[in-house]
């Protein structure tokens, strides 16, 4: 009873690791192993994740971000001005440390600061913004998320074109949510009394090298076998401990899906059903798709039949509004809510949805003015 408790456990953990395994286990049955296989999997793309997650576990054991929240917040006068640091803040460093990191960091910061300036009725709005303004945050930069990783590796985008590609997308969404907060009443709060605690200069120093480093494998300018071995080499030096805050599992499901979708474009007529689907629809499908298997398994699953790349980084950046596992970094924020907030857990995810649909009509509109 044990074991199937914790074998339920894990497959409620992690039910996209467990859902691209039973695909790719499938599919092995239909096109049996053979050495194309190895060729499936985007080495390069693995590699550079697994080098970015090491660094972000690097920059988030320091208490960096945090940081740079306390430093912000103690400048904070009324409710406006304390909601727009805590919402801004996730959006504009999504666009570096990917949004998940992003919220892992903020929205517990979010929570404990509310309660200190006795805002409670704020957290949930605030946490929902939050979320919504990491995902939306996260698309302006190939490195904000791991689907915008993928797909700018697989379509050797140029770095500036990529962004020159989102950045309507995200101005508009920079937009929508400073609205948003005429929506939250001015008042006057209490200095937050906040200290920041110290950091040391010499390792910030170390992980900012480090992330400068994966910004040049990101242009193409450092060759990723390099910077595997640099950020290897570097951690088991200075840190081991960070190989323990790997995401793993999402290296896993990505190894997985390159083999479902591999084989899957082998058989001739599977991939011209899917690409008869795509053709024209790409965005659409996209979206449609993230709401059901979240944003990032829908790049992996899409990418392996069409070419027109840029339409696949708008429809899966967008896809991660919606439902709450349209970007599995939505997650996060609601477990939080969940544990601090048990008896408003449904209260959020009512308020939750209903922000995300009006965001995501909204950028879908955008989309149809910009094409």
């Amino acid at each position: 009873m044990k074991l199937l408790h914790t074998i339920k456990k894990y497959i409620k953990q992690e039910t996209v690791l467990v859902f691209s395994i039973i695909l790719a286990v499938i599919s092995s049955f239909i096109v049996h192993p053979d050495d194309k296989y190895i060729s499936y999997i985007d080495w390069n793309t693995i590699m550079l994740l697994f080098c970015l997650m090491t660094v972000m576990a690097g920059f988030k054991q320091l208490g960096v971000f945090r940081v740079i929240g306390m430093k912000l917040l103690s400048h904070t006068k009324n409710t406006r001005q304390l909601s727009l640091v805590l919402i801004f803040l996730p959006f504009v460093l999504s666009m570096f440390i990917t949004n998940d990191v992003s919220l892992i960091t903020f929205v517990p910061f979010a929570i404990i600061v509310l309660k200190m300036a006795d805002k409670e009725k704020l957290i949930i709005p605030i946490v929902t913004l939050q979320t919504i303004a990491a995902n939306l945050g996260s698309m302006l930069m190939p490195m904000g998320n791991p689907q915008n990783l993928y797909l700018y590796a697989s379509s050797h985008m140029h770095f500036s074109d990529f962004i020159a590609l989102m950045l309507p997308y995200t101005l508009i969404s920079a937009l929508c949510l400073f609205l948003s907060l005429l929506l939250i009443k001015r008042k006057q709060i209490t200095k937050l009394d906040i200290e920041a605690p110290h950091i040391n200069k010499k390792y910030i120093l170390l992980f900012c090298v480090e992330f400068i480093l994966c910004l040049l494998s990101v242009a193409d300018v450092l060759d990723i076998r390099i910077l595997t071995i640099i950020i290897i080499v570097i951690t088991i030096i200075f840190n081991r401990s960070l190989f323990k805050q790997v995401d793993y599992s999402l290296l896993l499901t990505f190894i997985a899906f390159f083999v479902f979708i591999g084989n899957m474009g082998r058989i001739t007529e599977f991939k011209n059903f899917i690409e008869n689907i795509l053709n024209g629809h790409e965005v659409l499908v996209s979206i449609l798709s993230s709401q059901i298997i979240s944003n990032v398994p829908t790049a992996l699953l899409l990418s392996g039949f069409t070419d027109n790349w840029n339409l696949l980084i708008i429809g899966t950046n967008i896809g991660g509004l919606g439902t709450l596992i349209a970007s599995m970094a939505s997650l996060i924020s609601y477990k939080q809510i969940a544990k601090e907030l048990p008896d408003n857990k449904m209260k959020y995810l009512g308020i939750f949805t209903l922000c995300n649909i009006i965001m995501l009509l909204i950028l879908m509109f955008a989309h149809s003015l910009l094409t």
